[in-house]
């Protein structure tokens, strides 16, 4: 695998373009602004010279380029693979409701023998990734997903993914890939810690949550975050809420991605079960760090060393808004463990995709997640 990485910003590429990258085995991943007109010019050039290559992308909430973060840009990923086969299959999501028929769709038009991996690009908003991953988990369980869903800033009004090479919102594109020398390796760390009181869910469908303890949600919300729930919902990425699910070993973070003030509930990436345990969470900056470093050294199961390699970093906005300035320290974190010749690029975003402990395909929130790509 021949693998590059470029960026994008204020009208100029960082470096001249390998023309020779360009093959119908080529797939290139764009991370970018989501006001496209800011990277519109530097798209067409990436287009106009990678004619035959398969490109995949996204809106974000802050663009990962080796370990910095920028906005209104566009960080760019190109593989060219040798051996290994990629496939590309794109789905509309009319809304939320419709994502488990979207996810069994697009596992089912790339599943076949030789299908090791699929990395997801999906809208950010009107998505309910947990049905989304379970979507796809019904067609494989052992296939490795893993991916993200797009971003806004701290905006939440639009997303784009890229279809045909066109920005577009409620669309969820994968791409497959396919054979014994391509290889996939995963991880994701958190860094989070409950407070308060365990409540239990009284009432919620799908992703939205009505009431917990028998109380209207957006109340119990608001009674937390004091004076920061008139930010709400970006003030709530502060304060996700964990889920203690029956039946799962595991505990999972759900963020907000919406509330409704006339009916009290409040919307998030992925779904909040009845019956289920949650409990607020909060970090602080040493322990994100430190999550993403668990992420970083949880790779070194995986025989990547010496490889020609990419790193695909998807990590929550969440994170970004408690570090701020510092976020990059995250970045580091994880660039110090990897080999100097992985191409380190990623993105901020609304809900991360990565298998479970048992390897089951789930959502994630408020963690950063690690893809990594090499062929032998």
């Amino acid at each position: 695998m021949q693998t590059q990485s470029y960026f994008y910003e204020e009208n100029n590429w960082n470096a001249p373009f390998d023309e020779l990258l360009d093959s119908e085995n080529t797939l290139i991943i764009c991370f970018g602004s989501t006001r496209f007109e800011d990277i519109k010019d530097g798209f067409e050039n990436l287009i106009s010279t990678y004619k035959k290559s398969k490109i995949i992308g996204c809106s974000t909430a802050g663009e990962i380029y080796d370990d910095l973060v920028y906005e209104s840009s566009l960080s760019v990923v190109i593989m060219k693979f040798e051996k290994s086969i990629i496939k590309i299959c794109s789905k509309k999501c009319i809304n939320s409701e419709n994502s488990f028929e979207v996810g069994e769709k697009i596992c089912n038009n790339l599943f076949n023998e030789e299908l090791k991996s699929i990395f997801v690009l999906s809208d950010g908003l009107n998505i309910n990734g947990s049905q989304l991953t379970k979507g796809f988990n019904k067609v494989s369980k052992n296939t490795i997903i893993t991916g993200g869903l797009a971003g806004d800033g701290a905006d939440f009004k639009k997303t784009w993914v890229l279809v045909d090479n066109k920005p577009v919102s409620n669309y969820i594109t994968a791409v497959g890939l396919y054979g014994d020398n391509i290889h996939t390796a995963y991880a994701n760390g958190g860094g989070w810690k409950k407070f308060g009181i365990d409540r239990m869910v009284t009432e919620a469908k799908n992703n939205i949550l009505y009431k917990l303890d028998y109380e209207p949600a957006l109340q119990v919300y608001k009674k937390y975050l004091g004076d920061k729930s008139e930010n709400l919902p970006a003030s709530g990425l502060l304060y996700p809420l964990m889920i203690k699910e029956e039946g799962y070993k595991e505990s999972k973070v759900r963020t907000i991605l919406g509330i409704n003030k006339q009916e009290q509930s409040i919307t998030f990436a992925g779904d909040i079960p009845n019956g289920s345990e949650v409990m607020f969470m909060k970090a602080t900056f040493d322990e994100l760090v430190q999550g993403a470093k668990e992420a970083g050294d949880k790779l070194q199961r995986f025989d990547y060393k010496n490889k020609n390699a990419t790193c695909i970093v998807v990590s929550c906005i969440g994170r970004k808004l408690i570090m701020g300035q510092k976020i990059e320290e995250e970045l580091e974190a994880i660039k110090d463990i990897l080999d100097d010749k992985i191409n380190l690029i990623g993105y901020y975003s609304y809900g991360e995709i990565s298998p479970l402990n048992d390897g089951t395909c789930d959502l994630h929130n408020q963690t950063v997640t690690l893809t990594l790509f090499w062929e032998t």
